[in-house]
């Protein structure tokens, strides 16, 4: 008799495949002596379509919302209906004894697997293999302690809560302010919220009144001190007169150093990489998109087996990971990192609490390198840069602390303080690892002496106005989803407690594809790096029930469905609560008294329908989209390129097709396709034909995906 095993993706199950000795290779599995490996292509089943139910539901119509079936349906996704025949033939085979379960270990893993074989019709026993990378090692020792599959059976009732929930809110939802409104509107339990938090902030911007502050600076021996005022210790004030009077107060004055303290200190770095931490610090430093860094540590992961699993929330190791640390420094032991891990390697490798605790880790431990030996040569430039952050944070963790002397002296000088604090660093520790500046300052101060006497100071005055609160990146939107406490409405302290401990908005796995599908959406759209909401939006906002808006929502379901995972709640309880809540949002949006006016029309008509197109921001470029959600016809009219404007370096858009492309900048400046490329070639960084038709083959592929379709918006 034979194992099956079903993995998530393709990759994954030949490598599992390869490790077992399985052999016989065929387009949809591969067979061994004791196992045959065959996978998923992520999702083979789904929850059907409205119109699964009852074909008048494929039309949308108020009068048939809300829709609430008794038992939601599994259905086979068409596109992948082949590989699911092929993974029912299978489990059905009678030499097949038991099935492991080997998708990605994680909530929507374990989805993925079971419906499968709920749809498949499965009675044979189950097993788990629970892993976190897809190195041969770890896939050895995950076969050789598999689980018990009735352990994770919370874990799949809590996944199918969630799915179920979804869809009853979300298709509702989105389908009666669709038809209410008679325009692609859509609405989620996390979309929502995360529109609300970037309006909140745009809010905040428009009505800010800046302020203008005043500060006082002295010179002695060529070192610059700053002014404190006596009342606060602040070193600006908001009215001029307060620092004047100590400007006057101290000019020709003599100054005498009142107070002289030099203090060792040590700093260690803070935590290793979890999936935001990461997605966060790669569109800081590179722009990268928080769907792009995800796609390049699945990569990383499952394709190279050089990172451990990406989709993780924990900066934390369990103690049997750390006792494995000296192999996977030694396979990162290559080109640029072979100092410092081999420095690492000459001693004992010491784990300690600051990245080491079992209780701080739930499904998946920090993301580290495998034990993998890397090939460098082998990774894209995009994945070297990820694969960088990675690995130096990794080795800076184990090393010693970085040590600096800190000096902080006072002078007194006609009756006000003026003080300078400068670090000296004795040990560069963790920081010779690292290649970004940490903001650390460091000023050699010259001798001082207590109660030195010194000569009137050259002063300075400064002056400044408070700014506004910075728009959202994408970096910082992904950590205000992680903990957006400060947007909830209420102030209840436990609500707020909770919505830490939850995870915030979304989990680490769903926050890119959020902000993904509000920018597919039109929902949001980019100036240079920053994030900013459109007009639809704002209108979606003022329609939209206000709970719908609170972060305290996703809150308590999350709460709740951790509740199911940990066997605390039933299932058919959350689910009954669920079904009320719809009904209830639904009759709310079905009475709603506020109107929908596209507010970005253009005179250009669809050649399609003949309506007015719509002129919209999409993630990549401009684009024109048919007004009408039943035709669905759009146009690019411009993209983003990478490619610097010789005036000011900003990036520039292409516009045009075919021979009249040009590239345009927001500083006027305009050069034709031609112009640029022998630009470039003078410049010796040239971009063949070649290059620009394969970026206009990538961005294509996106023009041709449905976006004015309410539903698969939901």
């Amino acid at each position: 008799m034979k194992r099956l095993v079903i993995a998530e993706k393709p990759s994954v199950g030949r490598d599992i495949a390869r490790v077992l000795g399985c052999a016989k290779q065929s387009k949809s599995y591969i067979e061994g002596q004791d196992y045959i490996v065959t996978w998923g292509l992520g999702h083979l089943v789904t929850l059907a379509d409205p119109e699964a139910y009852d074909k008048k539901l494929q039309t949308w119509r108020m009068e048939d919302l809300p829709m609430m079936p008794e038992h939601l349906k599994l259905v086979v996704i068409p596109q992948t209906r082949g590989q699911f025949q092929t993974v029912k033939g299978l489990i059905g085979r009678n030499d097949i004894s038991e099935i492991i379960i080997a998708t990605d270990a994680g909530r929507e893993g374990e989805l993925v697997a079971r419906w499968i074989l709920a749809k498949a019709g499965n009675k044979k026993p189950l097993k788990r293999l629970w892993i976190s990378s897809v190195t041969d090692k770890a896939i050895r020792e995950g076969f050789a302690h598999l689980k018990n599959a009735k352990e994770y059976d919370n874990l799949y009732r809590a996944a199918v809560a969630r799915a179920e929930a979804d869809w009853l809110v979300g298709i509702n939802a989105t389908r009666a302010l669709t038809c209410k409104y008679n325009a692609q509107l859509s609405c989620g339990r996390v979309q929502t919220p995360t529109l609300a938090m970037i309006a909140a902030r745009e809010e905040e911007i428009r009505h800010f009144v800046p302020k203008f502050y005043y500060g006082l600076q002295a010179k002695w021996k060529g070192v610059l001190f700053t002014w404190q005022e006596k009342g606060s210790g602040s070193s600006s004030v908001f009215f001029r007169e307060s620092r004047d009077s100590a400007y006057e107060r101290a000019k020709g004055s003599v100054g005498q150093v009142i107070s002289l303290k030099k203090t060792r200190k040590s700093s260690r770095l803070e935590g290793l990489y979890d999936l935001t931490t990461l997605q966060r610090d790669a569109n800081q430093r590179y722009g990268f998109s928080a769907k792009q860094t995800l796609n390049l540590m699945q990569s990383l992961y499952e394709h190279h087996k050089i990172l451990t699993y990406p989709r993780t929330d924990s900066r934390y190791l369990t103690a049997d990971v750390a006792e494995t640390l000296r192999e996977r420094v030694a396979a990162v032991a290559v080109g640029s990192y072979r100092a410092y891990a081999n420095m690492i390697l000459k001693g004992k490798i010491k784990s300690n609490g600051s990245f080491v605790n079992d209780k701080k880790v739930s499904d998946h431990h920090a993301i580290i390198p495998t034990e993998q030996p890397v090939i460098l040569a082998q990774l894209s430039v995009e994945e070297k840069k990820i694969y960088d952050l990675v690995v130096r944070r990794f080795l800076a963790m184990l090393y010693p602390p970085y040590e600096y002397e800190q000096t902080a002296v006072t002078v007194q000088c006609g009756g006000e303080t003026f003080v300078v604090r400068g670090n000296v660093p004795i040990h560069q520790g963790y920081r010779e690892v690292l290649t970004e500046d940490d903001g650390e300052k460091e000023i050699n101060l010259p001798t001082w002496n207590q109660g030195e006497k010194l000569e009137a100071p050259a002063l300075t005055k400064t002056e400044g106005k408070t700014k506004p609160p910075s728009r959202f990146t994408e970096g910082t939107l992904l950590q205000a989803m992680e903990n957006p406490v400060r947007y909830m409405q209420s102030d209840d302290k436990k609500a707020a407690k909770t919505l830490q401990d939850t995870g915030g908005l979304g989990t680490v796995a769903t926050r890119a594809d959020i902000i993904d599908k509000l920018f597919r959406s039109y929902l949001i759209e980019k100036n240079e790096n920053e994030i900013r909401i459109t007009g639809k939006a704002k209108q979606l906002l003022s329609l939209v029930p206000e709970d719908l808006k609170q972060p305290e929502l996703t809150t308590q379901w999350e709460m709740k469905l951790s509740n199911i995972s940990a066997g605390k709640l039933r299932q058919d309880v959350f689910m009954k609560e669920i079904r009320q809540y719809a009904v209830a949002l639904t009759e709310e949006i079905k009475g709603g008294e506020g109107t929908f006016h596209h507010d970005n029309l253009t005179n250009k008509l669809c050649p399609v329908c003949g309506k007015r197109m719509l002129s919209v921001n999409g993630k990549q470029g401009k684009m024109l989209v048919c007004q009408d959600r039943e035709c669905g016809y759009k146009e690019r009219v411009s993209r983003q390129t990478n490619a610097r404007c010789p005036v000011c370096h900003k990036k520039m858009e292409l516009v045009g097709s075919k021979d009249n492309q040009k590239f345009v900048c927001v500083c006027g400046h305009k050069e034709s396709m031609k112009a640029f490329e022998e630009r470039r070639k003078k410049e010796g960084a040239g971009v063949s034909k070649k290059d620009v038709a394969n970026y206009m083959k990538k961005m294509n592929k996106e023009e041709y995906k449905p976006v004015n379709n309410a539903l698969a918006a939901a």
